[in-house]
C-alpha cells in the first residue's frame, strides 16, 4: 500500500512537472489535443470531434430540400461499393443526377442529417468567400497583395504574396503539412487557442506564385484577409453568402480557435451533411447561378476549375481537378476521405463521407478510393465509362 502511494504521489509530480513544460515551451496545445483525440481512442482528427471544440453555428430558416429523381434507389450498390465502404467505413454514400437525388444511402448509424467533420472541403468554400468578396468589391482582385491586409507580411518576399497565391496554395511560407506528429504546426493550428498567433509566426521562404505547395496555412491566412477585407466573421459571411440562398436544409457548425479569440479554423472543420455538402458542388457546376440568381461570379467560377501552376496540375483555386478518360471531375477533398465530386457535363454529383480514405496516408495527391467512388457510381447508373 505504501509503495503504490508512493507511485501515485509521483505520478502527480511528474504530471506537473510536465504541464509546467509545456507551458513554458508553448506546447501546451498538446493537453488539448491528448484530451480530445488520443484519450477517445484516435491516432487524428476524426469525423465527430466537432463535438469537443468550441463552435460557431450557421443557421437556416428557408431550406430547399432536394427533389428524389424518378429512379431514385433503384439501384443497389455494386459489390466492389459494398466492399470499399466497409473497409474504409464509408457513413455516406450519394450520387446527385440532373440536380435530383438519384441514390443515397447512410452506415454506420449515421443518416442524412448527421453531421460530419469536413476537413479540407472546407477550402472550397473559403475560396468561394474569396470570389465573393471580389464580386462584393470588399477585395479588387486575385492579385491584390495580402499585405493590404495583413501588414505583418509587409516585407522581402512576403511583401509579394496575393490573395490568388493563398488561393491557389503557392504561398511559399514556412508552412508543414504533417498530420501525424504532435509538433507539426498542422496540429498546432488545430489545437492551440490562438490560431492567429500560430499563422503570424510564419516565414516566406520561397517566392510566391511560382509554384503549388499544398498548405493549409493558405486557406487560414485567406480566411484573415477576407474577415479584414469585409469586416465580418467568415460564418457569418458563410451564411449570408452560400449557406442560406443555397437553401441548406440543416444548422451546420464551423469550429473555431477559441470563444475568446474567435477565429474559424477555415483550413477544415465545417460540421455537415452530405447533401448539404454537395450543394457548393451544385454552384459551381452551374457557374455561380442559383435558382436563377448569380451568387457567384461565373468567371471566377471558370478560372478556379482550372489548374494554376503546371506542377499543380490537379489544383486551381481551391478545387482539386482530375480527368478519367474523357470525363473532366472537380472536387472538394477532406483528410478522412471526405468528398464531393462534380462532373459538369454529365450533370452527376458524387459526395461520400467516412472514418477512412484507405492505408495511404499522403497529403495533396489523389488516393485510390477516389477512383472506385467514382467508377462504381457510373457503374450504378448504367453509363459507359
Amino acid at each position: 500500500m505504501k509503495f503504490l502511494k508512493k507511485l501515485f504521489k509521483w505520478l502527480v509530480i511528474f504530471i506537473g512537472v510536465l504541464i509546467v513544460i509545456l507551458y513554458l515551451t508553448d506546447t501546451d496545445y498538446l493537453i488539448k489535443a491528448v484530451r480530445t483525440i488520443y484519450l477517445k481512442g484516435h491516432t487524428t482528427a476524426y469525423l465527430e470531434d466537432y463535438k469537443y471544440f468550441d463552435n460557431q453555428k450557421i443557421d437556416n430558416d428557408t431550406p430547399q430540400p432536394w427533389p428524389n429523381h424518378k429512379n431514385y434507389n433503384l439501384v443497389k450498390e455494386t459489390k466492389a461499393l459494398d466492399s470499399i465502404h466497409k473497409v474504409n467505413e464509408t457513413v455516406a454514400y450519394v450520387i446527385i443526377k440532373n440536380d435530383s437525388i438519384w441514390f443515397e444511402n447512410y452506415y454506420d448509424g449515421f443518416n442524412e442529417n448527421s453531421k460530419t467533420n469536413s476537413f479540407s472541403m472546407a477550402k472550397s468554400y473559403v475560396s468561394g468567400l474569396l470570389g465573393k468578396a471580389i464580386m462584393e468589391g470588399h477585395i479588387k482582385s486575385l492579385d491584390q497583395p495580402v499585405n493590404d491586409f495583413l501588414p505583418h507580411f509587409n516585407e522581402d518576399l512576403a511583401a509579394k504574396m496575393t490573395v490568388g497565391d493563398l488561393s491557389s496554395m503557392a504561398s511559399g511560407t514556412t508552412w508543414d503539412e504533417k498530420y501525424y506528429s504532435p509538433f507539426s504546426i498542422v496540429t498546432r493550428a488545430y489545437f492551440d487557442d490562438d490560431l492567429k498567433k500560430v499563422m503570424l509566426g510564419l516565414n516566406v521562404e520561397t517566392e510566391p506564385g511560382k509554384s503549388f505547395k499544398y498548405s493549409s496555412g493558405d486557406t487560414q491566412m485567406l480566411a484573415m484577409v477576407i474577415e479584414k477585407a469585409t469586416g465580418k466573421k467568415l460564418y457569418n459571411y458563410l451564411a449570408e453568402s452560400f449557406w442560406k440562398p443555397l437553401g441548406s436544409e440543416n444548422a451546420t457548425l464551423w469550429q473555431i480557435d477559441s470563444k475568446d479569440h474567435d477565429l474559424v479554423k477555415a483550413y477544415c472543420c465545417i460540421a455537415s451533411n452530405a447533401k448539404d455538402f454537395a450543394r457548393f458542388g451544385k454552384l459551381y457546376k452551374d457557374y455561380g447561378k442559383w435558382n436563377g440568381k448569380q451568387l457567384l461570379d461565373s468567371a471566377f467560377v471558370a478560372k478556379s476549375l482550372k489548374p494554376v501552376y503546371p506542377n499543380g496540375d490537379a489544383y486551381g483555386y481551391g478545387w482539386w481537378l482530375k480527368s478519367i478518360g474523357n470525363k473532366n471531375f472537380f472536387m472538394m477533398r477532406g483528410h478522412l476521405g471526405q468528398y464531393v465530386i462534380v462532373e459538369p457535363n454529365d450533370n452527376v454529383i458524387i459526395v461520400r463521407l467516412g472514418h477512412s480514405k484507405g492505408n495511404d496516408k499522403v497529403v495533396g495527391q489523389f488516393t485510390a478510393d477516389i477512383d472506385i467512388y467514382i467508377k462504381e457510381a457510373y457503374k450504378m447508373m448504367g453509363d459507359d465509362y
